[in-house]
């Protein structure tokens, strides 16, 4: 909690360590600091991929399935903050390459849980850490005040672009 709380000062505070009072400045430095986010999850995504073979969001699925033994597609697509049929072709990449089973119900033969492999396992043990990507990791340990605050900013500033694309929210970033 420390380390986040100590993060969310950093971003408060400008890189030059004085608060500017330049609006354009003030501007530039947002974008700045995007740039540094979109940078970090690209950069995890492609070490992702070196060193596991599978995308970010692959080993994300593949990590809440780990984390989640018998879970439904309904629940791994909220897991991952996706649409249930991005969900269900992300799930069938993954059985296609080893990664996961899926194993019907034995009360209802509707009902598909899935499982990892022991290849899904062995991925698991050796894939570089946050499995769920950088910037789902840091979302999660912001305090909540942090969050919230956070999340009214986006929707103001979403609320100023001239074109928005509302539907990628439901698709993984790398996809984006």
């Amino acid at each position: 909690m420390t380390q986040s709380i100590s993060a969310v000062k950093r971003l408060k505070n400008p890189s030059s360590g004085q608060k500017s009072s330049d609006p354009q400045q003030r501007a530039r430095e947002a974008l700045q600091k995007f740039r540094i986010v979109f940078s970090s999850v690209k950069k995890h995504f492609r070490e992702v991929e070196a060193l596991c073979g599978v995308s970010g969001v692959h080993l994300w699925a593949i990590a809440e399935i780990s984390r989640n033994p018998g879970m439904r597609v309904t629940e791994l697509a909220q897991s991952l903050s996706i649409h249930q049929s991005t969900a269900s072709n992300l799930l069938g990449e993954i059985e296609k390459m080893g990664f996961v089973k899926k194993q019907r119900s034995k009360d209802d033969q509707r009902v598909v849980r899935l499982y990892l492999t022991k290849k899904g396992d062995s991925l698991v043990a050796r894939a570089p850490k946050p499995m769920t990507g950088v910037l789902s990791d840091a979302l999660q340990r912001l305090p909540d005040k942090e969050l919230l605050t956070l999340n009214a900013n986006m929707d103001a500033l979403i609320s100023l672009m001239q074109h928005k694309d509302r539907s990628a929210a439901a698709r993984p970033l790398s996809d984006i």
